[in-house]
């Protein structure tokens, strides 16, 4: 699925339940929680996305293997903050990439072959 449609919130709270497996009070559980942030009509009902079930899916996963639900927050916590520095090196590293090649463009401008014999160094 596209990022775009990834991000659509077009499912309602029972059809996401459903989805997932899940009671529909345990996605209003997870979002009291901040694990979960569902979009909202402007009636108020609440809409999920594909991220949002995906992400709910990973939040499951952790807690089979008994993290508890503070356990949970810090991981995804601690995941977006892994992610966030991901990408900043990622964007260091192309960065110094485009340093070090701009510096060789710079060195072979500087650098004229020398195309004649060598001249002997006489004092006068």
């Amino acid at each position: 699925m596209a990022g775009s449609d990834a991000d659509r919130a077009v499912y309602v709270i029972s059809v996401a339940a459903e989805l997932t497996g899940v009671h529909p009070q345990t996605l209003r559980i997870y979002e009291r929680k901040g694990l979960l942030d569902p979009s909202r009509t402007s009636g108020g009902s609440r809409r999920f996305s594909e991220a949002d079930l995906s992400r709910l899916r990973h939040i499951q996963q952790l807690t089979a293997t008994g993290l508890n639900l503070e356990g949970v927050r810090r991981v995804l916590e601690l995941e977006a903050e892994l992610d966030r520095v991901r990408a900043e090196l990622e964007e260091a590293r192309a960065q110094s990439k485009a340093a070090v090649a701009a510096t060789h463009r710079q060195y072979r401008r500087d650098l004229v072959p020398l195309r004649q014999s060598p001249v002997a160094y006489r004092r006068g």
